[in-house]
């Protein structure tokens, strides 16, 4: 089915859908992965995005239930070069085309994700609109210019968890956190580290890690009041990844303005924009984003190259916080942007990247056990 990608910029795309009809909009980005495109779907950072597959042949190995990292597609369309019909793989349990169809996503194929990539590199990000039933240029350019811009939108809202849950059998199961005799609250405080992990669009594989790292997790909603989570008596706090400008999340900065110092925080891609703004920073839109499985990442303490799984837009700005507020731990090789930061005397800590990386590289997966070394050391 003939379909049209048009940048709010005018620049055209003549495509197909592989999905049927429909019409799509929202920032389009790309992606350098060469697999993981279910994790990708479902990472709810890429809420309100537009992901393009820079690898060629998609869908080739289908989709499976235990590979997505949320409930639903989070993405607002998927852009390849050649989609696979036919998957080939033991584990695959349906194609990529009747994923997307049954998650009401559209899909397109047959373009040019090279020249379309050059053109996000040169000119950033940009807003668009794919569409199967109005093929006129200049409507899809004014509906594209419509679009409301990711800077200064709060997506965190849209993904965010509505009730608190542990995660049991590989899923979550939802608690009532105000009432204190529930079993599993007091199973909270077992034997295991406490750790409550705010949820700005958590991946499932983190909350996988942590629990794996010696933690009990209880995610919570973003907008968790500061009495509540101290009233739980965590042993450590976690700032989950998530979409769109953390300028506007206004809420979770002032909470996280009231937990500093009240136990270790560890933080994750928006996690760490979030607690950079809440130490006296500032945050800034990256003219075209990081996001891939192959970013390098040199550790500053150890000297140490980590190659690196990335998605955001926005990064901190370590020029707006001040050398007694934190240090920097991690910086992009490519760019030199900041990719971490600490601040011993609060115990607290985040990086840029996605140690969790499912799928990608490995490379940074001590950082949960270091989170829990620095919980374990605040204990004693």
């Amino acid at each position: 089915m003939k379909a049209l990608l048009v940048l709010e910029d005018g620049r055209i795309f003549p495509c197909r859908s592989f999905t049927g009809p429909g019409e799509a909009k929202g920032e389009v980005v790309f992606n350098t992965s060469m697999t993981g495109y279910q994790e990708i779907l479902t990472d709810p950072s890429y809420y309100g995005q537009m992901v393009t597959m820079t690898y060629p042949l998609i869908g080739n190995y289908g989709v499976c239930p235990e590979d997505i990292e949320s409930d639903k597609i989070q993405a607002a369309a998927f852009i390849v070069k050649e989609y696979q019909d036919f998957p080939s793989n033991f584990r695959s349990k349906g194609t990529l085309a009747d994923y997307l169809i049954k998650g009401h996503v559209l899909g397109i194929e047959d373009l040019d994700t090279r020249a379309l990539t050059r053109h996000i590199r040169k000119s950033g990000a940009m807003r668009a609109v794919i569409s199967t039933s109005n093929l006129d240029p200049d409507v899809l350019v004014q509906k594209a210019r419509q679009i409301p811009s990711m800077q200064g939108s709060d997506f965190v809202g849209k993904v965010t968890t509505k009730k608190p849950y542990f995660w049991r059998y590989n899923q979550p199961h939802y608690v009532d956190i105000n009432k204190l005799e529930d079993p599993l609250i007091w199973h909270f405080k077992g034997k295991k580290h406490s750790v409550i992990a705010l949820d700005f669009g958590i991946k499932y594989n983190i909350i996988r890690c942590l629990e794996k790292a010696g933690c009990e997790v209880l995610v919570v909603p973003a907008k968790t009041d500061v009495k509540t989570i101290k009233n739980l008596k965590p042993d450590g706090i976690f700032l989950s990844n998530g979409p769109g400008d953390p300028e506007p999340v206004t809420y979770a900065v002032d909470t996280i303005k009231g937990l500093l110092g009240f136990v270790p925080i560890f933080g994750i891609c928006l996690g760490m924009q979030l607690l950079g703004i809440a130490m006296g920073g500032k945050t800034m839109k990256i003219k075209f984003g990081h996001r891939g499985g192959n970013q390098p990442v040199k550790n500053l303490s150890t000297n140490k190259v980590e190659i690196t799984s990335q998605n955001h837009g926005f990064a901190v700005d370590l020029n707006t916080i001040g050398k007694n507020q934190c240090a920097m731990t991690h910086i992009n090789l490519n760019e030199d942007s900041l990719e971490g930061l600490e601040n011993d005397a609060i115990q607290v800590f985040a990086v840029q990247y996605h140690p969790e990386a499912s799928p990608g590289p490995h490379d940074a997966a001590y950082l949960f056990n270091q989170f829990v070394k620095v919980i374990e050391n605040a204990k004693a």
